[in-house]
Parts: structure tokens; sequence; C-alpha cells
């Protein structure tokens, strides 16, 4: 039975070492594992072998982002201005080992440099222009951790100013400030709107003025044109009606012509025909100059008067 005890017994003992030996490590998560006292390895994720009581862990690291909330740092600014900076840092461990044996809590150390990173940075500015370069503080904090968690294994992924708090003269006076530029802007802007309106309204009679003149120049062209293109259908008219009355003179000389009227025939019709008028009661007679030719004197002609009445 004493066999069978001590068997159970190193069964049990043995089991237990086993046991103690075996660790499992989450995703993400590492562990630094010390052999009497001193470094000896880092656990990675999943199943790993240690020697039971000769190894032990001394410590666990979560490789993910951690967000840390800096507790509210008042500051001075450049123009003195008492001011609360509430800040939080991103950041996660890249060495395990240093993180461990670089800085005893590099938490904390984040948060004591930030507040003195802080003091330096904000102290150097006004405070109109730390509430329009919150970008260009947060880079300088960034960098400033940088520098100094650079043997803690931590690497600083972002600084966010979550909150900055103002006395309540200096939001007071800011307001008022802000209301009376607002103001100032609005009136700018009334201002350059009556002027732009003034101008249009210049531009408009100006433009009615020039397309008024423009439409009476057009007028008078077109008056000018109608006139001189009355004048060429006058002309054309006179021209074509000359031309016709050649025309027909010329057909009725081509047709005596025809007729075999010479001239004497003709002097002799004319004679008789001038005979004929005489006896009317006209007083003024036309006569061709070849017919008082023909009469020989104008003594002729007034015989012939005398003896008709």
């Amino acid at each position: 039975m004493v066999g069978i005890i001590v068997v159970l017994i190193l069964i049990i003992l043995v089991g237990i070492i086993v046991i103690k030996g075996i660790r499992i490590v989450p995703q993400q998560t590492v562990a630094i594992v010390e052999r009497v006292g001193k470094f000896h390895k880092t656990l990675n994720a999943g199943i790993n072998i240690i020697i039971p009581i000769i190894d032990s862990i001394r410590s666990r690291h979560d490789l993910r982002i951690q967000q840390e909330k800096v507790p509210s740092q008042s500051v001075i600014t450049k123009d003195n201005v008492a001011i609360g900076v509430e800040l939080a840092t991103f950041y996660s461990v890249v060495d395990p080992k240093l993180a461990t044996y670089g800085i005893a809590n590099y938490v904390q150390g984040i948060h004591n440099i930030v507040a003195s990173a802080l003091r330096s940075t904000i102290g150097k500015m006004e405070l109109d222009e730390i509430l329009s370069n919150r970008d260009r503080i947060q880079a300088e904090l960034r960098q400033a951790l940088d520098n100094a968690s650079e043997n803690w294994g931590v690497r600083i992924d972002r600084v966010e100013i979550l909150q900055l708090e103002i006395p309540i003269d200096i939001q007071t006076s800011m307001e008022k400030q802000m209301r009376a530029e607002r103001e100032k802007r609005a009136s700018i802007l009334q201002a350059e709107g009556e002027k732009q309106a003034t101008v249009l309204r210049a531009e408009a009679q100006q433009s009615a003025v020039v397309l008024a003149a423009e439409a009476e120049k057009r007028r008078q062209i077109l008056d000018a044109e109608a006139k001189q293109k009355s004048q060429e259908l006058e002309a054309m008219g006179r021209a074509e009606a000359i031309r016709l009355v050649a025309n027909a003179e010329r057909s009725r000389i081509e047709a005596l012509n025809e007729a075999g009227l010479t001239s004497q025939v003709l002097t002799y019709k004319s004679f008789e025909s001038l005979s004929e008028m005489a006896k009317g009661s006209a007083s003024t007679i036309f006569l061709p100059t070849d017919v008082v030719s023909t009469l020989g004197s104008i003594g002729a002609v007034s015989k012939m008067f005398k003896s008709t009445e």
C-alpha cells in the first residue's frame, strides 16, 4: 500500500509540474519569462512550455493599440491665460522586453512626458493660436513622446486633444469679440453688396444707352439703304421707259421703211396734214424741221395761214 501511495503522489506531482509548465498565451499578447530572476525569453501567442519553479512569468503585454486618457493639465499660455487641457494618447508595445525592463511603469511615464511637453508647447503659443492650431500641438506632443519613449519599447501612435477649458471671463470676451467681428463682416458684406448693385445698375444704364444708340444708327442705315434702293428703282424705271420709247420709235421707223415710204412722200404727207390741221381752231402747230425746210421759209407758212382765214 505504501508503494502505491508513493506512486500516486509522484504521478500527481508530475501532473502538477506538467500543468504548471504549460502556458497558453492569447493572440496579440506576449509574456516575459524569467529564469531564476533573469530574463529568459518571450512567450508568443499559442501553447508554450516552461520549467516550473525555475521559470516564472514576470509580466504580460497586450500588443494591440491602447488608449490612455491623460488627466486634465493646467497650463499657462504665452499671453498669460490659464487653460485646462485634457488629452488622450494612443500607443502600442513594440518591444516587450524594453517595456518590462526599460521603465517601471510606461503608462505613468507617458502621463509625465505629456504634461511636460504640453507646458513647453503651449507656453510658446497665444490663446488664439492654440484654438486654431490643435494639429500643431498634437504633432509636437507626439514628437516629444516618441523621443522619450524610444527606450521604453513603446510607440506613440497618436495624441488627441479632447477638451480645452477656458476661463469664463475669457470666453465672454471671446464671444463679444466674435460677435463684433461677425457684425463687422456683415456690414462689409452689405456695403459690398450695395456697391455691386450700384455698379450693376450703372452698367445696365450704360448698356441701355449703347443699345439705343446702336438701334438709332441701324435705323438710319436702313433708311438710307431704303432711300438708295428707291432711287435706284426709280432710275431703273426711267431707263426702262426711255428704252421702251426708243424701241417703239425704232419699231415705227422700221415699219415705215418696210411700207416703202420715202422722205419725199413723208414730206408731202406732212404738208397735207399741216393744211388739214391749219383749218382747225388750233393756234399753235408744231412742224418737223424737214417740212419747214421744204416749205422754203417761214413766210410760206404764214401765207398758208392767211389763205385759210
